[in-house]
């Protein structure tokens, strides 16, 4: 037990080394870290938002608009097969939506089977063993065929919009060069957002509060300027607010969407911010295509359901790429390049709650914890010593690298520590101790049943390493349960402990039975106060 190989002994010193030099970066300013050579890590222990101070935001999705976006894409799904359906298209009229459902009249009731059974075509199953759909078809006045959402239709819709919102929000977010923002769902629709070390929530707010939906739709010229002010809108058509503070008539279908953008890009023209972007091939060819067939007519450029511009069409646009003009400043322009970039969030979110947390508050917690574990690594330090001897100082030893092997693996994966994770390093130092005092105990025993110094060494590292072994495993394996099942400060908690546990027990049980062999081999001692 005390033989140690070559490559074993520089296999030891390496992983040591290694964990002093990703740990060195946290000990320095981060500017003097920024102007170190590259070979060397620069990578420092993140803090969360109990620590460093920042915005804490809990979104709802609005029910309302989760509704309204299933009963769209029923009525363009709907429309689409039936103009493609197979034998010839079936005529209806009247498709749209009211009162919570989808329904069109078949023209020819001939056609009505022929209707319904497309529609049902249509209606997925939801999950594999519910057997429920995803709507449901009726037949209403003989021929008008109403589709309405299910319950568990509405619901998949909801899971599907808040894991794509959870995203998209951290795209936003990492857009801002912020660090390990934390952004998790929390219950069937809500998101938690947390950005350590962004003291102003307006602007988060009004980032992550937008649904950025770009769309590009013909302006309808022949609507009734009489229907229009009583907010009545021509079949096929809707009324938009605009920029001006007045409405816009606009045709329901888009000419193409903000999900073919590939990119947004702030610029100027003639010294006026400006966005501009650029379509995938697809969007491109059908922009192109609208602008030939459309020369001499208003398009409208729809942001979250508002009209910002509608200019003329004066000549096609072939290149797939356009500017976006209104009334921008230059932050105004970038925030909406990055709301477009990062892609159209599916569902309305509200602000519920907002907090802010100083980072004064944070200093004072960082303080504290810096002192709760310095206290703990002292009194420990103390005990070990008086008890132990030259052993405890072994088994002190031993207890500073963990902590420095902790801070620096933390800092390599680019972990973040929280309060609770302050906590979980505290009680890492209690487990360190725990593996020498198991041994140190246990080497005790076989110095009183006469053994040999060395063999009462070697007997005592071989017992208690068993016994430490099935102690720490049953400790990681209820760490790996937090991290699965927990969230937020409970995972930073379960991280540091499960890092905490393993590295405990490597330089508790390893590293020190390498300084016991060393000390042995110098001395030869023949006998041992422990």
């Amino acid at each position: 037990m005390l033989d140690f190989p070559r490559w074993q002994l520089w296999g030891i010193v390496a992983i040591l080394v290694a964990g002093f030099i990703f740990a060195l970066p946290n000990f320095f300013p981060e500017r003097q870290v920024a102007a170190w050579p590259d070979f060397l890590p620069r990578n420092q222990l993140n803090l969360g938002l109990d620590l460093r101070g920042g915005s804490h935001i809990l979104l709802e999705a609005d029910p309302a608009d989760v509704l309204k976006q299933r009963l769209d894409v029923i009525e363009e799904t709907a429309r689409s097969e039936l103009r493609q359906a197979e034998g010839g298209a079936i005529r209806v009229t009247d498709l749209g939506t009211a009162r919570g459902a989808v329904s069109f009249t078949v023209s020819d009731p001939s056609e009505l089977d022929r209707a319904v059974e497309l529609m049902r075509g249509l209606a997925r199953p939801v999950g594999q063993l519910t057997g429920q759909r995803t709507f449901d078809v009726a037949v209403i006045d003989g021929n008008r065929v109403v589709l309405t959402p299910t319950e568990a239709g509405i619901a998949a819709a909801t899971d599907s919009a808040m894991q794509q919102a959870v995203e998209v929000i951290r795209r936003r977010i990492d857009e801002l060069g912020t660090r390990e923002p934390t952004i998790i769902r929390q219950g069937a629709t809500r998101i938690v957002v947390q950005v350590p070390g962004l003291q102003d929530p307006d602007q988060l707010k009004a980032l992550i509060g937008k649904t950025a939906r770009l769309e590009f739709k013909l302006v309808d010229l022949e609507a009734d300027p009489a229907l229009v002010a009583q907010g009545r809108a021509p079949p096929g058509s809707q009324i938009l607010p605009n920029a001006e503070g007045g409405a816009t008539v606009v045709k329901r279908r888009p000419i193409v969407t903000g999900d073919q953008l590939v990119d947004a890009q702030p610029s100027f023209q003639e010294g006026i911010p400006v966005v501009s972007f650029r379509f995938d091939a697809a969007g491109g060819r059908r922009f192109a295509r609208a602008t030939q067939e459309n020369v001499g007519k208003p398009f409208a450029i729809i942001l979250d359901n508002q009209v910002i511009s509608a200019p003329r069409i004066n000549e096609p646009i072939l290149g797939g790429s356009g500017i976006i003009q209104g009334s921008f400043t230059t932050e105004s322009a970038n925030d909406l390049a990055i709301l477009l970039r990062s892609g159209k969030l599916p569902v309305e979110l509200k602000v519920i709650e907002e907090r802010t947390v100083g980072p004064d508050l944070g200093a004072d917690s960082i303080r504290a914890g810096a002192l709760a574990s310095a206290l703990a690594v002292v009194l420990v330090a103390a005990f070990m010593i008086a008890t132990y001897g030259r052993f405890g100082i072994y088994s002190v030893i031993a207890l500073l690298l963990n902590a420095m092997l902790v801070l620096g693996i933390m800092s390599a994966i680019g972990a973040t520590l929280t309060l609770p994770g302050i906590a979980g390093f505290v009680l890492t130092i209690g487990a360190a101790v725990d593996a020498n005092v198991l041994i140190n105990e246990r080497i005790r025993e076989e110095l009183r049943k006469g053994r040999r110094v060395v063999t009462a060494i070697e007997t005592g590292y071989e017992q208690a390493q068993r016994a430490i072994l099935d102690a720490n495993v049953t400790n990681v394996i209820a760490a790996v349960l937090l991290f699965w099942f927990g969230s937020g400060p409970v995972k930073g908690f379960a991280v540091v402990l499960t890092i905490g546990i393993i590295t405990s027990v490597f330089t508790a049980v390893t590293v020190t039975r390498l300084i016991v062999s060393r000390w042995v081999r110098a001395n030869r001692p023949a006998a041992l106060a422990l």
